[in-house]
């Protein structure tokens, strides 16, 4: 398996959008955000178009897009946003859940339990020539679901390791990881990780094997309304090198 150079940073900036939709106004702007983040040391930027439009709207990824950076856009597998996509053609599409009541997205997709979906709609994707992640569970059956459907990359979900409070239970999540990363990576999937990783945890993550990027949204963006994005982003790439 090919050794990761870098591992690589893609900051989420839904939370910017979130700040805006709480008077609807034009401020402050997840484009402009999203310039910061870069010069901070982002690699690439991460949004979630949700069905209901709770915080990040069209035009919102179409001005990312045209920044000219990587961009990941999140989103489920409906046929609406999937057209979105494919007029758009961001560089990633991330597929997850998604449940109009939840706070954020909660845990993985069940990538085996919808396997007849998902084929033919990873498919369309990818033959447009747009990589496709699965977002899932540290689970073998949801990664070896994932290889069939033809996507390129899986995203672990590190939610249960960012919630452990006991070591043993800490040492148990990050161990499920590494088994997900490294079984992902036999079968020939690249891996990406994220979800509730924050400053004083990113480390652990960071370190193993394999992963060869953290997406990383809220802790960025709480930290930011402090001291700025770009200061904001360049302390994680610190806590992350």
């Amino acid at each position: 398996m090919k050794k990761i150079k870098k591992l690589r940073l893609g900051v989420n900036v839904d939370h910017v959008a979130t700040l805006r939709q709480a008077r609807r106004d034009i401020v402050p702007d997840p484009a402009e955000a999203s310039k910061l983040a870069l010069a901070g040391g982002a690699d690439h930027i991460v949004v979630h178009l949700r069905e209901d439009r709770r915080h990040i709207q069209d035009q919102d990824v179409h001005n990312i897009k045209k920044l000219g950076c990587g961009l990941d856009l999140e989103m489920a597998a409906t046929d609406v946003i999937k057209e979105i996509a494919l007029s758009i053609k961001p560089d990633m599409v991330t597929l997850v859940p998604e449940k109009r009541e939840e706070i954020t997205t909660e845990g993985g997709l069940d990538v085996s339990g919808s396997l007849d979906k998902l084929k033919p709609f990873v498919g369309e994707l990818e033959d447009a020539g747009i990589k496709v992640s699965l977002f899932v569970d540290p689970v073998p059956r949801q990664i070896e679901a994932s290889k069939k459907t033809g996507a390129s990359f899986i995203e672990i979900h590190t939610g249960a390791y960012a919630n452990a409070k006991a070591p043993k239970e800490i040492e148990s999540c990050l161990k499920d990881i590494k088994d997900a990363t490294e079984l992902a990576r036999k079968l020939g999937l690249r891996v990406n990780a994220g979800h509730g990783l924050t400053y004083n945890n990113v480390r652990k993550i960071a370190e193993i094997e394999g992963i060869e990027e953290l997406n990383i949204g809220h802790n960025i963006v709480a930290r930011s309304v402090l001291v700025g994005m770009e200061q904001a982003v360049a302390e994680m790439r610190k806590a992350m090198d």
